[in-house]
């Protein structure tokens, strides 16, 4: 070939190459496994850039992936502590300490209370998809001019980017608006569907990565074919049964959902039950120690009231004794001056110690009486407290309780390139197939994003005083123009058509 080599691919004849059936490849939960982490891996390492608010969210269902459903009880302040889930040019960007951060991760990650593992993954990859530089290879090139410019390739399509600007593309190629893609020695050619656009070539540094550009561009042509294409009886039945087996998880979360909404019930009546017998234990306890008391009070006053009623039996007595000794004496006065004076100083004597005797006698009357009306009153509060008892102890110890029902029951076809020269047509007639499913899907993951799109926008406006402009990446300010624009990715955009009837060329 005296060193020239001409390769060229059209993806029409592409197609006519393969058979009528393909083999859907199944991917093992180890293979799923590795590529998430290799995405999350990207991200963290920047390699994928990814806004703030979008790695919060990121974040929260990493999380959850790993630790399962959010517990207050169990994934206290600091469980994050040790986990690495932002990139580092988000955390520096804000003026944000890590509890901030797992503050905000945590609110998300108690949303997603429900989601099971593989759940929670492909959650995590659906937004990932989205961002611009996922699923995207770049290759340095030049255009006929020698400007330095970088190819991308991804499911999409191919894009043209300025080097200082990964983000957002100088011109898009989507795989539906290529007629056919071409290289000679180095030279690289697309042509467009549209004949009115002029075809664009670009250099590469090596033979080597015009292959391996070529080689990609096939495979993931092939996949955005197979996209729409209608399924397979095979696949069919292959996604039937995925839905069958995520219809019957969904009812199996359910029920352990409501089983343990159950028991933690019968929990909580069985606490409450027992908070209630023991408080009722603790007021008969208390009736029967204010019944004993009561007791012995009534003992104690009716003891005294005795001791008091003999002790004023015994002054009685003694009063009417002196009143007789005070008689005698007078009987016996008018014996001699002498015992006169005598006799009425003893008479005098007598009296005041009559008189002391009586005001004696009378104090400890009253004072009888005082203790009887004591004795009444505490037998009247015996009474009351033996009736506080009986109605204690007459009460159920605990309310019947309701019967608790039971619980219910890319393996990518490989392609042997020929260095010889390859001409093809491609007519897009595939894109008139879009199967009533992809379009389901489409709008349920559209009504998905937006809400999703309303949380991002929240989060964003929340922490956005808290950012150091100064530390902001080229990135950074390229992303933030982008939504200032209109906030969509343009990457998703096809190349426009000219309006004059002329050719046009493309200038990048």
């Amino acid at each position: 070939m005296a060193g020239a080599i001409a390769s060229r691919m059209s993806f029409s004849s592409l197609k006519r190459k393969q058979p009528k059936t393909f083999t859907v490849r199944i991917v093992t939960m180890d293979a799923e496994m590795e590529f998430n982490c290799e995405v999350k891996k990207q991200i963290l390492d920047e390699k994928i850039y990814c806004p703030p608010e979008a790695s919060v969210l990121l974040a929260s269902y990493a999380v959850q992936a790993k630790y399962g459903d959010y517990d207050p009880s169990v994934h206290k302040r600091g469980f994050l502590a040790q986990e690495e889930l932002l990139p580092k040019r988000v955390i520096n960007l804000y003026q944000m300490t890590p509890e901030m951060w797992e503050e905000r991760i945590t609110a998300w990650y108690a949303e997603h209370r429900g989601r099971a593992r593989d759940e929670a993954e492909m959650e995590y990859l659906k937004i990932a998809q989205d961002l611009e530089m996922y699923g995207v290879n770049y290759f340095a090139i030049r255009n006929k001019k020698g400007t330095e410019l970088l190819l991308g390739v991804d499911a999409l399509g191919l894009h043209i980017y300025d080097p200082e600007n990964r983000l957002t593309p100088k011109i898009s190629f989507p795989w539906n608006e290529i007629r056919n893609i071409s290289y000679s020695d180095k030279e690289f050619t697309i042509k467009p569907l549209d004949k009115k656009i002029d075809v664009f070539k670009f250099n590469s540094s090596k033979l080597r990565v015009n292959k391996l550009i070529l080689q990609l561009c096939i495979g993931n042509h092939d996949l955005f074919m197979r996209r729409r294409k209608a399924d397979s009886l095979e696949v069919q039945q292959m996604k039937a049964q995925a839905r069958e087996e995520k219809a019957r998880k969904q009812m199996e979360r359910q029920r352990l959902a409501r089983e343990k909404q159950m028991r933690e019930e019968a929990e909580r009546t069985r606490d409450e039950l027992e908070r209630r017998l023991l408080q009722m234990k603790e007021e008969a306890t208390m009736a029967n120690e204010a019944l004993m008391r009561s007791e012995e009070t009534a003992d104690l006053l009716a003891e005294k009231a005795q001791i008091t009623e003999e002790e004023a039996k015994l002054l009685a007595q003694k009063a009417a004794e002196a009143e007789q000794e005070m008689q005698r004496i007078k009987a016996t006065a008018i014996r001699t001056e002498e015992e006169k004076r005598l006799m009425e100083q003893k008479v005098l004597e007598a009296e005041v110690l009559a008189l002391k005797m009586a005001e004696e006698s009378e104090r400890r009357a009253k004072e009888a009486d005082q203790l009887k009306q004591d004795l009444q009153e505490a037998r009247e509060a015996e009474r009351r407290a033996k009736q506080k008892l009986l109605e204690i102890t007459t009460k159920p110890t605990y309310p019947p309780m309701n019967s608790i029902p039971a619980p219910l029951p890319p393996d990518i076809s490989s392609f042997n390139l020929i260095a010889d020269s390859l001409s093809f047509d491609f007519k897009d007639t595939d894109m008139k197939r879009l199967s009533m499913e992809i379009e389901k899907e489409k709008v349920e993951y559209m009504e998905k994003s937006k809400h999703l799109q309303e949380q991002l926008n929240e989060l964003k406006t929340e922490i956005e005083a808290l950012k150091l402009k100064e530390r902001e990446t080229a990135l950074d300010i390229l992303h933030n123009e982008n939504s200032d624009r209109g906030g969509t990715s343009s990457k998703h955009n096809t190349i426009k058509k000219p309006q004059a009837q002329g050719r046009r060329p493309i200038c990048i």
